[in-house]
């Protein structure tokens, strides 16, 4: 369907996976990036199956999930790095209340095949506790990382600014994440800063992931975690702010195990057009790939795959991500 060469715009996960997708194609393109922080270059990576207070599957989980995690495999594979930890994921609860809605939700249908087992909470200031199978953490940073590496040796990579108000003799690609949605491409946005924590700590369990209370704690290796994350949407940049640096904190301390001594404190955006599901589709001359929100681990690969083919052969996508129809009925 395009016959120029493409221009993919940003090198987060979005940027990234598309690359990854054109190049298994052998179809042309290069990949511009401004080499200014992004919410991917600060996220955990977490993949977790069953969230939020009512416990329910992440949105289409089911599809999306196996291929993410082949996808990660085969370029570890090719790339001779590791970035894709599998782990277990351990969901907290601490109100009764709460507790007692989502035992409702244990034996759901969508729910069950995430399930591995309820267990003993690991201290009295839990009430209950879910292990939960299809959790990981990407490295994102380092994904990211060998992916520009291997981009650059390659002849695909070139960093720089790209005007949007500019003519093209390219097909351009938007995958701009939070940086073009707070500029207005495509139209308003749900943006949300978050700040995080890397932590360190000796002799705590380094096998699972915790989830409780709205807040995560992801062990990274060798005594060191990541946790957070507050939600804030006044304002949207990538600075810390020693209210969030306290309010992670808080959340370090109900989910782990002990003290810790916080190492590293990192702020991002979340690219948010409605909660955390991307949307790709034209803009004009040119194409768009965003929206990815806390959950670019789990939908960049498929959602990439799917641009992908829509490029190359003018397969369109399915609705729910085309942007197009999301477009539509904003102004509906």
């Amino acid at each position: 369907m395009i016959k120029t060469p493409l221009r993919i715009v940003g090198q987060g996960l979005a940027g990234t996976c598309l690359a990854w997708a054109l190049l298994e194609r052998g179809v042309p393109f290069e990949v511009t990036d401004r080499e200014r922080g992004g919410s991917s270059r600060v996220a955990a990576g977490m993949i977790n199956p069953v969230t939020g207070k009512n416990f329910q599957p992440s949105w289409r989980i089911g599809e999306f999930l196996p291929g993410a995690i082949e996808f990660y495999k085969r370029l570890e594979e090719q790339l001779q790095r590791h970035f894709w930890y599998p782990m277990p994921v351990l969901r907290l609860w601490s109100d009764a209340r709460i507790w007692s809605k989502v035992q409702g939700k244990l034996a759901d249908p969508e729910v069950t095949p995430w399930i591995v087992s309820e267990v003993h909470p690991p201290d009295d200031r839990w009430i209950a506790a879910v292990e939960l199978c299809g959790g990981g953490r990407l490295d994102v940073r380092e994904f990211l990382d060998v992916s520009r590496d291997f981009f650059k040796a390659n002849g695909l990579y070139h960093p720089g600014e790209v005007d949007p108000h500019s003519p093209s003799a390219v097909t351009r690609v938007w995958c701009e994440g939070a940086t073009g949605l707070i500029a207005g491409r495509p139209g308003p946005h749900r943006c949300a800063k978050g700040e995080i924590l890397t932590i360190r700590a000796i002799g705590w369990e380094e096998h699972q992931i915790r989830v409780g209370d709205g807040g995560w704690l992801i062990p990274i290796g060798n005594g060191v975690y990541k946790t957070g994350a507050t939600y804030g949407w006044d304002v949207l940049d990538e600075t810390t702010t020693e209210k969030g640096r306290q309010q992670v904190e808080e959340i370090g301390r109900r989910l782990a195990p002990g003290d810790f001594e916080v190492i590293h404190h990192e702020a991002g955006v979340r690219p948010i057009l409605r909660r955390s599901q991307p949307l790709i589709g034209p803009v004009g001359e040119d194409w768009f790939f965003n929206g990815l929100g806390s959950k670019g681990s789990l939908y960049a690969p498929g959602v990439a795959e799917q641009l992908a083919h829509w490029l190359i052969d003018g397969t369109a996508p399915d609705p729910d991500l085309d942007l197009r129809l999301f477009l539509q009925n904003l102004s509906a």
